[in-house]
């Protein structure tokens, strides 16, 4: 029996799953890009594009914790400065176009932390960007609907709750600083 893109995907990253490293990164993001071009008429991918769901969870693996979610994003949705916390992560956009902005931390003359963005990436259709450990970044739907798929390396609703690793921040008077807890 042939599988879909979305179970190919999953044998895949299983088969490749390791400890954070290069070639994990690279692996994970070409198994993404691949899913990426799914055709719209497989069933899974059918029902995203015709449902439109804010975030769905796709797969979460048993044995290895990591966790694949779609997320249906309108036109000019922003979603402000956040980190992953120890988790890596990668974005894919299936449709639409998203920007994903990177930053990095740094002490102003107040002795405040606050962000400097350092870059902006338009991802495109079939694009994939990796975000490490501690990596800051925004983003910003340009073209939607847009369906992004977000691969992580664990569930991070469950690292934020329990462990409060996720850092957000907030914009003061122009200037992203890190969100009061």
């Amino acid at each position: 029996m042939s599988r879909n893109a979305l179970e190919t995907f999953i044998a895949e990253v299983r088969a490749s799953w390791g400890p954070l490293s290069s070639q994990l990164i690279a692996d994970c993001r070409g198994h993404l890009r691949t899913l990426l071009q799914a055709p719209p008429t497989e069933d899974w991918l059918a029902s995203l594009l015709n449902e439109q769901p804010a975030s769905q969870e796709l797969y979460s693996d048993p044995d290895h914790g990591f966790v694949l979610l779609a997320h249906t994003e309108e036109e000019g949705l922003y979603r402000r400065p956040h980190d992953h916390g120890r988790s890596w992560v990668l974005y894919g956009v299936q449709s639409g176009v998203s920007e994903m902005g990177g930053y990095a931390q740094h002490l102003g003359p107040d002795g405040k932390a606050r962000l400097v963005k350092r870059d902006a990436t338009l991802v495109r259709p079939g694009m994939a960007l990796a975000y490490l450990p501690g990596d800051i970044h925004d983003t910003h739907c340009k073209a939607g609907p847009a369906l992004l798929f977000r691969f992580t390396e664990r569930d991070l609703l469950q690292e934020d709750k329990q462990e409060g690793q996720i850092t957000r921040y907030v914009e003061e008077d122009g200037v992203f600083r890190v969100a009061p807890r």
